[in-house]
């Protein structure tokens, strides 16, 4: 314990009183330190207890990632849709299983009346998850928005921002949107390529696109990364056709 104030009481005690009245003034300072130190600990307790701790999430899992966004999607435009929870419960019934869905739809629920910090969350997955996986909960956020057979501007907003978060390129999130969202440049889009680009030039981005989703190269995923990436290998495909189609390409 530091004697600082008992040393400068019984130096005032002596010269006031003489050796009674050191005595005297030592005690009185080092009760004095012992108040001190005491209030400093105590201070210093609460500050610790008062605290915000830091906000912990388990990115490791895949289907709870998963539901924190869905929930900010669903929440996007001010109320969860029925069609958006059926679309829901479906995808997760035919991936994870009745029992595993039935949980994670209480989960879901939870999240919803809740306020979640998604960009944080969204640092945390992009951090801790392969791109691919990245890229998979961003086209499963899609799917959902689109559930209502739409997706409006909030939803839209919403999944650019988690987009950005998660640390998606700019043409990949482009590509997934003109899966969802049509308009004449679509299919272009899907494959990232001009309109104007040469019937070589489309060939190449299909085979590398193709090549990226095909099933044959989905070994080692998760059941529902691979029906995620199943599904953008067809709308590529589809892509593919509509341009030659077009184009009148053989």
């Amino acid at each position: 314990m530091k004697i600082q104030i008992a040393i400068v009481g019984a130096v005032i005690g002596f010269l006031a009183s003489g050796f009674i009245g050191a005595v005297v003034g030592f005690l009185i300072g080092l009760y004095i330190e012992y108040v001190s130190d005491g209030n400093k600990e105590s201070n210093q307790q609460e500050t610790q207890s008062n605290r915000r701790p830091e906000p912990r999430y388990d990115t490791r899992d895949f289907g709870r990632s998963m539901l924190v966004l869905i929930a900010a999607i669903m929440n996007a435009d001010g109320s969860a849709m029925k069609s958006e929870l059926e679309l829901v419960k479906r995808m997760l019934v035919r991936t994870y299983g009745e029992d595993k869905a039935r949980q994670m739809l209480l989960v879901l629920r939870e999240l919803l009346r809740t306020h979640q910090d998604v960009t944080f969350v969204c640092r945390q997955i992009r951090g801790s998850m392969l791109y691919s996986q990245r890229l998979e909960l961003l086209h499963i956020l899609f799917r959902i928005s689109r559930a209502d057979g739409e997706i409006n501007p909030s939803e839209l907003q919403m999944l650019q921002h988690i987009a950005s978060q998660m640390g998606i390129t700019t043409p990949d999130f482009l590509s997934l949107r003109a899966m969802f969202v049509s308009s004449p440049d679509s299919d272009f889009q899907i494959l990232d390529v001009k309109p104007d680009a040469s019937e070589e030039d489309v060939k190449k981005a299909y085979r590398k696109m193709a090549m990226r989703f095909h099933p044959d190269r989905l070994n080692g995923l998760s059941e529902a990364e691979k029906k995620a990436a199943a599904e953008k290998f067809v709308k590529v495909k589809r892509a593919y056709e509509n341009i030659k189609r077009k184009k009148g390409w053989s």
